[in-house]
């Protein structure tokens, strides 16, 4: 059974950082690639970033130096280190995987003063 857990979210100021953690269990972790993804109240999900099996990112424009994406092969866990928080980032973030389109259950980000 494929689960994945996130954690890490909660409430930061404008300019701060946060690292969320997806732990994931019960599939091929190592080759498939990961993702993020984000759902802001009344807005549709979005793809915030990605990460191949080989380590190879991909961020979306609005987020990219601002965020970074890591995975520990050996923990079978993908990170997004997000840095430079805005209030517009305010969203539940969800973990991806590719290999099965498997979910997590979200975690709530909120940027706010």
């Amino acid at each position: 059974q494929v689960q994945l857990v996130e954690s890490g979210g909660g409430l930061v100021q404008p300019g701060g950082s946060l690292r969320l953690s997806c732990a994931t269990s019960g599939g091929p972790f190592s080759i498939s690639t990961m993702g993020w993804y984000r759902q802001a109240p009344g807005k549709e999900r979005e793809l915030v970033a990605t990460i191949s099996s080989g380590g190879t990112p991909y961020y979306t424009e609005s987020v990219r130096g601002r965020f970074t994406i890591s995975r520990d092969k050996g923990k079978n866990t993908v990170y997004l280190q997000m840095s430079s928080l805005k209030p517009e980032d305010t969203a539940v973030y969800y973990c991806y995987r590719a290999s099965g389109a498997y979910w997590g259950q979200g975690t709530q980000v909120t940027v706010s003063s």
